[in-house]
């Protein structure tokens, strides 16, 4: 599968939330992570505009990931904000997360180059 992502500038597109969905959900399914660090906006947000399944997201992108691409030819440059486990090393959940969100999105676009992914953990829990 992949993705026109031929707009450097429009991030908003289809693809490129799609992209940013299969980070996230990549990101959180590794082993240490408690969840993704919640933008302000949903830090904001009152109880009663969350949705009825209770599971935190907003139809928005997803909390914790932020996606962006400067030029059509270079890379993506992907910022993930997790907070981690207590009982788990922070050092080892920011590798993996990188190695897993990595491979998840070198599956999904392989014909362009890596992308650059950095990954903070702001908490533990």
């Amino acid at each position: 599968m992949t993705f026109d992502t031929a707009g450097t500038e429009d991030t908003a597109g289809p693809a490129h939330a799609a992209l940013v969905e299969q980070a996230a959900a990549a990101a959180a399914g590794v082993r240490g992570v408690a969840f993704l660090r919640p933008g302000l906006a949903d830090r904001l947000r009152s109880v009663r505009h969350r949705p009825a399944h209770g599971d935190g997201s907003t139809g928005g992108t997803p909390a914790g990931v932020r996606m962006t691409r400067p030029d059509a030819d270079g890379p993506w440059c992907v910022e993930i904000h997790v907070v981690a486990l207590r009982e788990a090393r922070a050092v080892d959940v920011a590798r993996a997360v990188r190695a897993t969100v990595a491979h998840r999105l070198g599956a999904l676009s392989a014909p362009q180059p890596a992308p650059r992914i950095t990954v903070t953990v702001t908490g533990l829990v």
